[in-house]
C-alpha cells in the first residue's frame, strides 16, 4: 500500500479549483495510508504581514476538507504546525541544497511576477520547496497528489532526496510520484488559473446566488462574442470548460450554438450556472453541518497530530543517524 501525503495552505476559502483539483483526489486516496495537511507554515512564506487570519482560515480549510467528502476515519487529517518535525527536516534539507536549484524554480519566479504587490524576497519563500520536500520526506511518501503548478517542486524533492542519499551512503526516502486529477488545471472567473491570489475564484462557500452572479458578471467568454450573432470557438472560452465537466451531455449542443451563434453568452452561462450549483449543493449541505461542530474538528485534528508526529519522530531519528547528529 502506497503512503500518501498533500496539503493546502490557509491563505483563504478553498474554491471550486481545489475541490475538482486536489480534494476529488484526496477521496480517491482515501483508505490509504494517507496523510492530509493543512500547510500554515507555508502559509506564512505569503501571508506573513497577515499573520491574525491564518488560525481561522486554517480551521475554514478543515471545514472544506471534511464538507469535500475526506473521512477522518479513512484518512490523517493534521496542522503541519503542529508536528515540528516538518520544520526540522526543512532545516536539515536546506543544509544540502544547492541555492541555484531554488533560483531556477520556475514557479518561484512566475509568483514573484503575479505578486508584484508583496515582498516576496524573502528566504521563506525561496526555501518553499525546501520545506515541501520535508513535508513529503518526514512520511516517506510514495504518491503526492498535485496540480501541474507544483510538478516542479516535487522534482526539487525527488533531487534533494537522491542528494541526502549520496552525501550520506543511506537510503531512507522513496522517491515520490505526483498523482494528477483528471483536470489539473481549473480555469478561473478571468480565465486564468483559478487562484486565490488573483482572486478570481469561485468558493465552496458560496451561496448559490453568488455563484449565479459571479458567473453571470464576472467569468469570461470568448473574446470574438462581441455580440450576439458573432461566432465563437467554444474551445477559447472558459464557461465550456465548465460544461464539459459539468454538463457532459450537453457538450456537442453547447458547442454547436457557440460557434453558429445560435444563442448568447448570458444564456450559455445559466445553464451551466444551473448545473455547477447541482454540483456544488452536496458540499454546502456539509459545510454548513461541519461549522457548527467545532469541538469534534479539534479531536479530529489532534488524533491527525499525534499519528502524524509518530510517524515523523522516526523518520527525524534515521536522518539524524544518518547526518552524523546525536538522535
Amino acid at each position: 500500500m502506497s503512503r500518501v501525503l498533500s496539503g493546502t495552505r490557509p491563505t483563504g476559502k478553498l474554491h471550486l479549483g481545489h475541490l475538482v483539483g486536489a480534494l476529488e483526489n484526496f477521496k480517491k486516496l482515501q483508505g490509504h495510508d494517507s496523510f492530509f495537511m493543512i500547510a500554515d507554515l507555508h502559509a506564512l512564506t505569503t501571508e506573513y504581514e497577515h499573520k491574525t487570519t491564518i488560525a481561522e482560515k486554517t480551521i475554514e480549510v478543515v471545514v472544506d476538507y471534511l464538507a469535500s467528502g475526506l473521512d477522518p476515519d479513512q484518512c490523517t487529517i493534521f496542522i503541519q504546525s503542529e508536528v515540528g518535525e516538518h520544520a526540522t527536516l526543512g532545516l536539515l534539507f536546506s543544509m544540502i541544497t544547492p541555492l541555484g536549484w531554488l533560483e531556477r524554480n520556475p514557479t518561484y519566479k512566475d509568483q514573484l511576477r503575479e505578486l508584484k504587490g508583496k515582498d516576496l524576497h524573502t528566504h521563506g519563500f525561496l526555501g518553499y520547496p525546501v520545506l515541501q520536500a520535508a513535508d513529503i520526506a518526514i512520511y516517506k511518501a510514495e504518491k503526492v497528489p498535485v496540480g501541474e503548478d507544483q510538478l516542479p517542486h516535487l522534482e526539487l524533492t525527488r533531487e534533494i532526496v537522491r542528494r541526502f542519499h549520496h552525501l550520506y551512503g543511506k537510503e531512507i526516502f522513496p522517491e515520490p510520484e505526483a498523482v494528477l486529477t483528471p483536470i489539473p488545471r481549473v480555469p478561473g472567473l478571468d480565465g486564468r488559473k483559478m487562484s486565490k491570489s488573483y482572486g478570481n475564484c469561485i468558493d465552496l462557500s458560496d451561496t448559490r446566488e453568488e455563484v449565479i452572479r459571479k458567473v453571470k458578471t464576472q467569468m469570461v467568454t470568448d473574446p470574438a462574442r462581441k455580440r450576439k450573432e458573432d461566432k465563437g470557438d467554444p474551445e477559447k472560452c472558459p464557461v465550456f470548460f465548465y460544461h464539459k465537466f459539468f454538463n457532459p451531455e450537453k457538450t456537442e449542443a453547447v458547442a454547436h450554438a457557440c460557434r453558429n451563434a445560435s444563442r448568447g453568452c448570458v444564456d450559455c452561462k445559466m445553464e451551466m450556472c444551473e448545473k455547477l450549483n447541482l454540483f456544488m449543493d452536496p458540499v454546502r449541505e456539509r459545510r454548513k453541518t461541519w461549522m457548527n461542530k467545532q469541538k469534534e474538528i479539534r479531536e479530529i485534528l489532534d488524533k491527525g497530530a499525534a499519528k502524524a508526529r509518530s510517524v515523523a519522530r522516526q523518520t527525524l531519528t534515521e536522518v539524524s543517524k544518518a547526518m552524523g547528529l546525536l538522535a
